[in-house]
């Protein structure tokens, strides 16, 4: 794996939106409980999947490097709904619905950066 990677900012656009809209959520008046708890959880289970799918690269086993990649899919989405629906729950209406716009808007922009970036890594040669 390259140690310095030229796609690193498309790859973690999402997380950088995420932190980067803080002063607006803030300056808005916007619910920041939600904010703060979607962008933490967000950011979490961004960071621990991508760790984890680094770890099953190096394993030589497909079957098991298609499991982790599917385990911490569901695992995101599970944090990520309970994250939303405790803030809800504990905090107000409002904050859910921010922690929900939240996690909307990350997810498109991963999903986006994953389908240009995705293709780039199987057509590099590997070392």
């Amino acid at each position: 794996m390259p140690s310095s990677d030229p796609l690193v900012i498309v790859r973690y656009l999402d997380v950088l939106l995420v932190i980067l809209a803080a002063p607006f959520v803030l300056l808005m008046g916007g619910p920041m409980l939600g904010y703060t708890v979607g962008a933490l959880a967000w950011i979490a289970t961004r960071i621990g999947g991508a760790a984890i799918e680094r770890w099953a690269k190096g394993v030589p086993n497909p079957r098991l490097q298609i499991g982790v990649g599917f385990a911490v899919l569901l695992g995101r989405v599970w944090v990520m709904g309970i994250a939303i629906l405790a803030v809800g729950l504990g905090g107000s209406r409002e904050d859910g619905l921010m922690a929900a716009i939240l996690a909307l808007v990350a997810f498109s922009v991963y999903f986006a950066t994953q389908l240009v970036t995705r293709p780039m890594e199987r057509n590099t040669p590997s070392t």
